[in-house]
């Protein structure tokens, strides 16, 4: 059993707690009259590494992006340690009531992108101190200490003083993660953070990804890598056009896939 990371401070979770780092209740999420979840529910209690698999337009990112309240949902609920979220009006008016909570919910959950997103006029360490010194008011000097130590935790000790231009895409992206990672989240979620690499510079993310994992670190990811997926998850999850098809442990979903639109997915992506 991997440990665990708690929700607050005074309590710790374990992997049997009733209250969930992260729910999701019958989700809606629609673009116009364009539904693309269909009423899905998703939890990742502590310590858990969920992954959302599925084709392109299965809804996987768009998932991630509810949950991090980057997108308005129009029905359901979304949960943080089991505080739901408010919201007001209905439908495709659906916002959240509060503000303050929004803001409070996603200095928790730190994203990691597909594209990196760093910013190119300032040296790796800056990014990775920039949101919890302007964000969270935190010490300077107590932040560079985090920093620095993220950094070498991702194995980029050495590149502090470089900027985002200077160093490869699997470098970049181990960036990105030390800087989701002196955010101090409760929970991590990666949307796709392979598929802009190299073969070889993937493997470098992978490792990362890996390590986290093995640490007890609540994350939901979405992937396109099956082996990832099989190796740092508790649960998988299988969208097909808005819902879920299929769910369970790795071993189950991979070994004895029971839907045919899964064993057609993985028959299409698993390497033989």
């Amino acid at each position: 059993m991997r440990p665990t990371v708690p929700c607050n401070n005074e309590k710790q979770l374990t992997l049997t707690s009733p209250t969930p780092v992260i729910e999701i209740r019958d989700l809606h999420k629609s673009y116009g009259a364009l539904e693309v979840i269909k009423g899905v529910d998703i939890s990742a209690p502590a310590g858990h590494v969920v992954s959302l698999i599925g084709s392109s337009g299965s809804g996987k990112s768009t998932l991630l992006r509810c949950a991090n309240l980057l997108e308005d949902s129009q029905q359901g609920e979304v949960l943080f340690c089991g505080e739901p979220v408010v919201w007001k009006g209905e439908g495709l008016n659906r916002r959240p009531a509060d503000r303050a909570q929004i803001t409070r919910i996603r200095t928790n959950l730190s994203m990691v992108f597909q594209q990196f997103n760093l910013w190119a006029h300032m040296t790796i360490l800056e990014n990775v101190m920039e949101a919890p010194v302007t964000v969270l008011g935190r010490d300077k000097a107590e932040v560079e200490a985090a920093a620095r130590k993220y950094l070498e935790k991702v194995g980029i000790g050495d590149k502090c003083d470089v900027y985002p231009a200077m160093l490869s895409g699997g470098q970049q992206q181990r960036a990105a993660i030390a800087r989701a990672l002196c955010m101090e989240p409760k929970a991590l979620l990666f949307d796709e953070p392979t598929s802009a690499l190299d073969p070889e510079l993937e493997q470098e993310v992978v490792k990362v990804i890996k390590d986290l994992a093995t640490e007890g670190r609540t994350m939901i990811i979405v992937t396109h890598d099956m082996r990832l997926a099989a190796d740092v998850s508790d649960h998988v999850v299988f969208l097909h056009q808005g819902k879920i098809e299929e769910e369970g442990p790795p071993e189950t979903l991979f070994g004895a896939p029971k839907t045919e639109r899964l064993q057609g997915f993985l028959s299409a992506t698993v390497p033989a």
